[in-house]
């Protein structure tokens, strides 16, 4: 620490997982956050700051939420270490502020006697209190603050209600604890692992504090349990479930339609402007036919990922999730899963980056690698593109049974496939590879509460940004790749046939044309999937360049989804769709895969079964169904 650490003071919130942390973090910080990666591992680091009364700007970090120290999971070791002071480029915390949940003080408080031997100055946040009252609980916190011996300070985070109150707490310990050490002096840092004994001590002691606290025991939420005697009904429960996953493909579908519309509209104007500004050439098709129609391709489908973020942190931010975990463990046990592996699989919808990513939370090595290997095959909004481009194409829109859309259904079927595909996978892998007992879920349900309309928009403009940089980077690059192959060379005086049968991207199609014929893909796809394999989402605007679409980007899509019903035939469209749902064609979804195992064996083994699964699927579906209809 150095002699300046107290003009610029940074705290670490400390918490349970489902304790509020998040919110408290949101109202002391608003706006003025920003998130990025730990150093050297992918956990996610979210950083705010906030000017206290006395015009200190205070540096606050939101931890990983952890039960204690000991770190069963990676998430938990990033605070255990950010803590401790043992992570690389990341300075200690001059003050933490535990968070616990007013209504479950024991987890909260066995939180605290931990903490308080690593010798920084802390104060406890006793968030959502007005839940507590509300249901009885009560507690003297003066004299709770005395037995613990840290600043009590009762907030409800979503009103904001004791943020002052908190943040000149923080100020006033950072300021006595300054005066009471010199820089650099690590003499109080007590902690070490406890032993089951010392366990079994902090329990009796926090049993002793409450009980001097006259800690009043309120009732559980009525409404909950209400709600749970039919979300966790082990029929009920699971038809719920399923209705609501239902619910939302159908919604990603159909919903989005509108913001499509005017994204098309946008991008169709932007390409007249450029049309009637800049005179024809290279760089007049650089920009309408690279940038605009490539970029502007993927960026059509930023409404339905908005969709599908949106529904999944709904039931994030309302507790349901939770629940989904509970229900999901014994199907999932048959399979030789964790429990626990739900939530990171059901967040590989969006993207099986986060979903890779959180399945830290899985404490056994065996099942977490299993989760890791099998996320890429659960749907991401990357497949999105292509799944809408080949279903509009291919699958007319109708209504069956008075309330489903055909292309709807279709679509979930395709989820399905990669769920089926998933389990089996994990099946075989947990059966004759990584073998291990299973291992019993164990985990807190929260409360259910309203979802935060603050929190669900701040969650989906990260990702929003997220998407879009990538778009802006990684997809822009490739379409200005794939622009110049498919450009250049020009074809002779004397051509007959089109112009990129001539190019080098028509020389590396036909390279590996006769690899991918077996499966039905001709060159013009395998142009498509080179540049995939890098960004799945790509392959729309590829084969848009490939099959010399221009125009708007309705125009795009119509004439792309027109030229390959005529060209493909429903045995290659279908080919396609099958290979998408095991294809590994993502190279983030690996570098995030080498980084959680830190080995480079895990990544390689996921890319050789994916490609095999998806070239043997894909062979199988097109033969069957040349067979059937021609």
């Amino acid at each position: 620490m150095s002699s300046n650490s107290f003009i610029n003071p940074r705290i670490a919130l400390v918490g349970n997982p489902n304790c509020g942390k998040t919110a408290l973090f949101n109202a002391l910080t608003g706006a003025r956050q920003k998130v990025a990666n730990y150093s050297g591992v992918t956990v996610e680091k979210k950083e705010g700051v906030f000017v206290g009364p006395q015009g200190t700007k205070v540096r606050v970090l939101d931890l990983p939420g952890t039960y204690s120290l000991r770190a069963r999971s990676p998430d938990e070791a990033v605070t255990r270490d950010i803590v401790l002071g043992k992570f690389v480029d990341e300075s200690v915390p001059d003050a933490i502020v535990c968070v616990a949940d007013a209504t479950n003080l024991h987890l909260g408080l066995r939180l605290v006697l931990e903490l308080k031997k690593v010798g920084k100055p802390i104060i406890l946040a006793l968030n959502m209190m007005d839940v507590a009252k509300k249901r009885g609980y009560d507690i003297d916190l003066n004299i709770l603050s005395k037995e613990i011996g840290v600043p009590v300070i009762p907030t409800i985070a979503i009103k904001k209600n004791g943020i002052n109150d908190l943040v000149v707490a923080v100020e006033k310990e950072i300021e006595k604890y300054s005066a009471e050490n010199t820089p650099n002096n690590n003499s109080n840092m007590q902690w070490k692992e406890p032993v089951a004994q010392e366990v079994r001590a902090y329990h009796r002691e926090v049993e002793r504090i409450l009980c001097a606290a006259h800690r009043k025991q309120g009732l559980a939420s009525e409404w909950t349990k209400k709600l749970d005697s039919i979300l966790l009904h082990p029929v009920l429960g699971i038809l719920t479930l399923f209705a609501i996953l239902f619910v939302v493909f159908q919604a990603v579908f159909i919903l989005p339609e509108y913001p499509k519309e005017l994204i098309e509209s946008g991008m169709a104007s932007l390409q007249a402007w450029i049309g009637h500004v800049m005179p024809d050439g290279a760089l007049k098709s650089l920009i309408n036919d690279g940038v605009i129609a490539g970029v502007g391709g993927v960026l059509v489908f930023v409404p339905q990922i908005i969709t599908l973020f949106f529904f999944i942190l709904l039931l994030e931010d309302s507790g349901y999730m939770a629940r989904a975990a509970f229900l999901m463990d014994k199907l999932m046990g048959g399979v030789g899963l964790h429990g626990k592996a739900f939530i990171p699989l059901l967040s590989s919808f969006a993207c099986a980056i986060p979903g890779i990513m959180s399945a830290r939370t899985i404490e056994n090595k065996n099942d977490r690698l299993i989760t890791i290997l099998i996320a890429p095959l659960m749907t991401c909004s990357a497949r999105l593109p292509v799944y809408t481009l080949i279903i509009a194409a291919f699958i007319p829109s109708v209504t069956l049974f008075g309330f489903a859309n055909s292309q709807g259904l279709v679509m979930f079927g395709l989820y399905v496939s990669g769920i089926l595909a998933g389990l089996i996978v994990a099946f075989i892998l947990k059966t004759f590879f990584l073998k291990g007992e299973l291992h019993p879920l164990l985990m807190e349900l929260p409360t259910y509460k309203l979802p935060r309309i603050k929190n669900v928009a701040l969650g989906l403009f990260e990702r929003s940004v997220i998407f879009i940089r990538r778009a802006g980077t990684i997809i822009l690059a490739l379409m200005i790749i794939i622009w110049f192959l498919s450009t250049y060379p020009a074809p002779p005086a004397n051509a007959t046939d089109p112009a990129i049968d001539y190019s080098f991207a028509g020389m590396i199609g036909k390279f590996f044309e006769p690899i991918l014929t077996p499966i039905g893909f001709n060159w013009q796809i395998a142009i498509a999937l080179i540049p995939g394999m890098a960004a799945r989402e790509v392959a729309v605007a590829a084969l848009g360049t490939v099959y010399s679409i221009s125009g708007n980007e309705e125009a795009v899509h119509q004439g792309l989804a027109s030229a390959i019903s005529h060209s493909w035939g429903l045995p290659t469209a279908l080919a396609f769709l099958t290979w998408y749902i095991f294809a590994p064609q993502c190279a983030s979804t690996l570098a995030v895969a080498k980084r959680e195992t830190n080995s480079w064996i895990w990544p390689t083994i996921m890319f050789t079964y994916l490609i095999g699964l998806a070239y043997f699927a894909a062979f199988v579906v097109f033969n069957v169904t040349k067979y059937f209809v021609g």
